[in-house]
C-alpha cells in the first residue's frame, strides 16, 4: 500500500528503550527511529531498578521522555519503600517526567495477587492525580475491574490503555471515562480480528501509537525485537483499516500524544 502523506511524524508512546538491544546504542538507535519519522519516545519503568536508568536516559536525550511506575509483573519486588521512591522522583517535579506509568492490573501471570495489585495500582493513581500526571496503564485479563478503579479514583489528566486487545465495548467504555486507547504491532496481523476491528472503530481523537518495543514484534519480524522505526508498520496497518487520509490519521494521533502527555511544541 502506497502511504501519500509526507515525511508524518510519530511518538512512541511505549518503548522500553532502556531495555537491549536498545541499550548497545542509543545515538544509533535514536537515530535509526528518527529516520523512520519518530520524533519523541516515552519510555516507561517498571520497577525501580530501572528508575534511575530511564531518568537519566530522559535528561540526557531531548528526543526520550520518561514515564514513572511500578508494573503489576514485578509486584514480587515491589515494597513500600519503592512507593517512596517513586514519590521522590515526582517530587522533582521535572518536565521530562511525563507520565506515572507502567502500572496497572494483570490477571494473566501466575499468583496475581490481584488484592494486591489492586493496592498498588490504587497508590499509584492517587499519585498521578496529586502531581496532575497522565498514566500509562497496563491491562491483561484485567479490563473491567480497571475500568472499575478508574471510576472511583478519577485522575483527572487521564492517560492511555496500552496494549489493548479488549472488546469494542470494553475500549468504548474506557474512551467514556476520557482514556486513550494505545495502538500497537498487534493490528499488523490479519489473524488479530478483534483488535483490528477494534481500531477500525473508534474515534481518531482516542487513539495514540505505540510499539512497547522490545516486546510485540510487528507481523514479519516475529522472533526478532521490536524497534521503535516500526512504528510504520503499525501506521500502514491502521491507514488500512481506517476510512481517514494517511496524513490525517498521523497528524490525528501525533497531537493526542502532544496533549494527552503536555509535550511542548
Amino acid at each position: 500500500m502506497t502511504i501519500e502523506t509526507a515525511n508524518p511524524k510519530f511518538i512512541d508512546t511505549h518503548c522500553h528503550f532502556d531495555f537491549p538491544p536498545f541499550s548497545d546504542s542509543f545515538t544509533e538507535s535514536l537515530s535509526l527511529a528518527q529516520q523512520s519519522g519518530v520524533s519523541e519516545i516515552i519510555i516507561p519503568t517498571v520497577s525501580v531498578d530501572n528508575f534511575q536508568r530511564v531518568w537519566q536516559l530522559a535528561q540526557q536525550y531531548p528526543q526520550l521522555y520518561a514515564a514513572m511506575g511500578l508494573h503489576p509483573l514485578y509486584l514480587s519486588q515491589c515494597h513500600d519503600q519503592h512507593i517512596d521512591i517513586l514519590v521522590d522522583y515526582l517530587n522533582r517535579k521535572d518536565k521530562k517526567c511525563v507520565a506515572v506509568g507502567e502500572i496497572g492490573l494483570d490477571l494473566y501471570m501466575q499468583d496475581p495477587q490481584f488484592e494486591r495489585q489492586q493496592s498498588v495500582l490504587s497508590t499509584q493513581l492517587k499519585l498521578a492525580k496529586q502531581f496532575d500526571l497522565p498514566v500509562i496503564l497496563h491491562s491483561r485479563k484485567s479490563h473491567d475491574p480497571l475500568a472499575a478503579m478508574l471510576r472511583r479514583i478519577d485522575v483527572p489528566a487521564r492517560g492511555v490503555i496500552h496494549g489493548f486487545a479488549g472488546s469494542l465495548s470494553q475500549a468504548q467504555a474506557f474512551v467514556k471515562l476520557g482514556y486513550y486507547i494505545g495502538v500497537g504491532g498487534t493490528i499488523t496481523y490479519e489473524r488479530a480480528n478483534k483488535t483490528r476491528y477494534v481500531m477500525s472503530q473508534l474515534p481518531l481523537s482516542s487513539l495514540l501509537f505505540e510499539t512497547d518495543a522490545p516486546d510485540m514484534p510487528v507481523s514479519g519480524f516475529q522472533g526478532e525485537p521490536n524497534r521503535p522505526e516500526r512504528i510504520q508498520w503499525v501506521f500502514r496497518s491502521l491507514c488500512e483499516l481506517r476510512h481517514e487520509s494517511p496524513s490525517e490519521i498521523a497528524q490525528q494521533l501525533y497531537n493526542n500524544s502532544l496533549s494527552l502527555f503536555n509535550l511542548a511544541k
